[in-house]
């Protein structure tokens, strides 16, 4: 259970244990807008030698005012694409090793938004990311949604096992893509409602997607 608050996490695993005395949970520290926190949680899960089939990459802020992480990155882009696409590069190899040991097929769900269309004109603003002058806190929410969407499209290609990105109204669509048989083998689409729907026009710009995994490395390499 990853989380940025430890204590609040404890009393929420508390809770399910109660209720599941079986339930096997690890609390762990994570910071999705830190590279740090993303890579110290990423050693952790691996040093512990844990399996992994099903990443769900859910987390994210929305429409704070003009701000900077910790790594210089304005905040929404940071937290809701940078932090998530690194996360996933770092355990791209344990889920493969746990879906080869264990044969079922793994899959990594990216949530998005249907805000992924109101993203700025230019859809990813690569030269502007931390531009303040013209930061708009909706845009800047559509394009980090957006990025997300971009996200699963080049992964998908990347790799053999499922991907998916979906935009949920609640929990539904996100556990239908994850544990759903129906989905099995798809990758690379875009839900909501637990169906494939439309996504942002720039989804289908192949060469908006390559030069958005090219920034996204740029800005998570370490220094």
């Amino acid at each position: 259970m990853p989380v940025r608050n430890v204590e609040l996490g404890q009393k929420v695993k508390a809770s399910i244990c109660e209720k599941i005395p079986n339930a096997k949970i690890d609390v762990m520290e994570l910071d999705l807008s830190s590279h740090a926190s993303v890579r110290d949680f990423a050693s952790q899960y691996i040093s512990k030698d844990l399996p992994l089939n099903i990443l769900i990459l859910n987390a994210g802020i929305m429409s704070p005012p003009f701000t900077l992480s910790k790594d210089n990155i304005e905040l929404q882009f940071a937290t809701n694409h940078i932090g998530h696409f690194l996360l996933t590069n770092l355990l791209l190899d344990t889920m493969k090793k746990t879906s080869s040991k264990t044969q079922k097929e793994g899959r990594i769900v990216v949530v998005s938004s249907e805000l992924q269309k109101m993203a700025y004109p230019e859809g990813i603003r690569f030269d502007k990311i931390n531009d303040e002058k013209s930061y708009s806190a909706f845009h800047a929410y559509g394009q980090s949604k957006l990025a997300n969407s971009l996200h699963a499209k080049e992964i998908s290609s990347k790799i053999a096992f499922s991907l998916l990105k979906n935009i949920p109204q609640g929990a539904a669509t996100t556990c239908y893509v994850a544990m759903h048989p129906q989905v099995k083998g798809v990758s690379g689409e875009y839900f909501a409602d637990c169906n494939i729907s439309k996504a942002s026009k720039y989804v289908d710009d192949s060469e908006m997607v390559k030069k958005l995994w090219d920034f996204s490395l740029e800005l998570t390499e370490s220094k």
